[in-house]
């Protein structure tokens, strides 16, 4: 299995995991979609350099994961794949930020290195809270969401139908790798001549695809918007939800708990 096939998988299992009636799955997704939103603010927020004041925001994820009863495997394999896009956000800052910020253990440290670790932990905690946010809703109640909280209906309904087609997609690509493997009778990578082709290829199938899908989606009535059975209602324990967290975050956010921690510890060891 391919790593883009591999990846696929897991957010349809992601996606699959919504439906499992758990203490997370009660929550409004409204009141999910708000406060994750809200999270993410809160971690893109932080300085460049600030860490430490950083880490106890990974609270949010990992207490929702298990409110959610979401595989802590599934989580991590599904952040291994994407961290490579992460690295390369960051990879030249060591290089480019020489200047020794701190030292640890006799090690001194750049604030290029610094920096580069804060975005891989800001990373993981977005990417992850965003993950378990799908896996403890699912896409088509997150778009409806998306829609109740006032996002025109035009990016929400692209959106979902971004969602739902890319697994179509890939199943074109994948169908049509394992073709030119059977037949070009050997393991050796595509050259760019046969790799173009291939993707020339992958757009005609995707354009006759969507003519087709159109086609049918008008067949039977489709107006441009999408239309969901749900029936949901704003409770007080959204509003806790909602409320608790928001507080943890700005409290996180003005207060550096760590190292008010160590300054307590600190004084309580003299």
């Amino acid at each position: 299995m391919t790593r883009l096939a591999s990846a696929l998988d897991d957010l349809r299992t992601l996606d699959s995991l919504a439906s499992r009636d758990t203490i997370l799955a009660h929550r409004d997704p409204r009141a999910k979609l708000a406060t994750t939103l809200a999270f993410i603010v809160t971690v893109a927020s932080f300085d460049r350099y600030r860490v430490g004041a950083l880490l106890p925001l990974a609270l949010y994820p990992i207490a929702l994961a298990a409110l959610g009863d979401i595989p802590s495997r599934l989580l991590l394999r599904a952040l291994w794949l994407a961290s490579p896009f992460a690295v390369l956000v960051g990879i030249f800052n060591p290089l480019l930020d020489r200047a020794t910020m701190l030292s640890l253990a006799g090690v001194e440290l750049s604030a290029g290195w610094v920096s580069f670790t804060a975005i891989l932990l800001r990373f993981a905690l977005t990417a992850s809270a965003a993950l378990v946010l799908v896996a403890s809703t699912g896409m088509q109640p997150l778009c409806a969401a998306l829609t109740r909280l006032g996002v025109p209906r035009v990016f929400t309904v692209q959106l979902l139908f971004l969602y739902r087609y890319l697994f179509v997609l890939a199943g074109e690509a994948s169908r049509m790798a394992t073709a030119r493997s059977l037949r070009a009778g050997d393991h050796s990578r595509m050259s760019p001549t046969v790799y173009a082709s291939l993707l020339g290829h992958l757009l005609l199938r995707a354009f006759e695809r969507a003519r087709r899908v159109h086609g049918a989606m008008l067949a039977r009535g489709f107006d441009g918007e999408l239309r969901h059975a749900d029936s949901w209602r704003w409770r007080r324990s959204d509003s806790l939800f909602t409320a608790g967290w928001g507080a943890f975050f700005a409290w996180v956010r003005i207060v550096d708990l760590p190292a008010a921690i160590g300054a307590l510890l600190a004084g309580a060891a003299r």
